[in-house]
């Protein structure tokens, strides 16, 4: 007789939503080392189809390595597409991040794909994570996290509509592409793009959304005011 169980918590998701902050390792594409570093206390690690070499068949073992030590795990696919996101969820993937979020169609394509009906359009099939859980769809539905970066110059303007959209948990500003939308490609720190990443996040908490970007030594100060 299959033994029933809990699902599977999205440490990530859970924390930032009561105000705390996301420990991540950053580049962990593979499952030892995600096992080796799980005792450390990270809340997820990043997992990267976008830039990285991880594969499909290797992420279900990752996402299994991050389960065992209670972190979430991070997917970015490497495009918005349905499929992607669905077969990453599949996969094991805690939260999903999702490349070229430029308009309000996308912004809903994003956050339905991490969604089973009638929240979303996810695909239904016997994931591992449902084996055992009562109320399953219910519990992925509530804990799938749904990331879309904004990295065109573009999608600023679109951002008092794509905060408004239901299931987007946080929009991540990213400099670097963001740069090169803007004709200044390899200079993220270029004062233009600086003020474009300042005016997103604040269109962003405007709208009622959690804003994440990357910063160094060197401009962190200038984001204490949205800390």
């Amino acid at each position: 007789m299959a033994r029933e169980r809990e699902y599977n918590p999205n440490q990530l998701k859970n924390k930032i939503a009561k105000g705390g902050i996301g420990v991540i390792a950053n580049g962990l594409n593979n499952a030892e080392i995600c096992d080796f570093l799980g005792h450390v206390g990270f809340d997820a690690a990043f997992i990267d189809f976008e830039h990285g070499s991880v594969s499909w068949s290797e992420l279900a073992d990752i996402t299994r390595a991050c389960e065992l030590w209670g972190m979430s795990s991070l997917v970015r696919v490497n495009k918005l597409d349905e499929a992607q996101i669905l077969r990453a969820l599949d996969q094991g993937a805690s939260t999903v991040m999702v490349p070229h979020v430029i308009t309000l169609e996308d912004a809903k394509l994003a956050a339905s794909a991490c969604k089973y009906p009638p929240s979303g359009i996810r695909g239904v099939a016997g994931s591992r994570r449902a084996y055992g859980v009562d109320d399953y769809f219910l519990h992925a539905n509530e804990q799938a996290q749904c990331i879309p970066l904004i990295e065109d110059f573009e999608a600023i303007e679109n951002l008092p509509e794509l905060t408004k959209v239901e299931g987007i948990d946080i929009f991540y500003v990213a400099p670097s592409d963001m740069a090169a939308s803007m004709g200044h490609v390899g200079n993220p720190d270029h004062p233009e793009v600086q003020d474009a990443i300042k005016r997103a996040i604040d269109l962003i908490i405007n709208g009622g959304g959690i804003a994440g970007t990357l910063v160094n030594d060197d401009n962190v100060e200038s984001f204490y005011p949205w800390a």
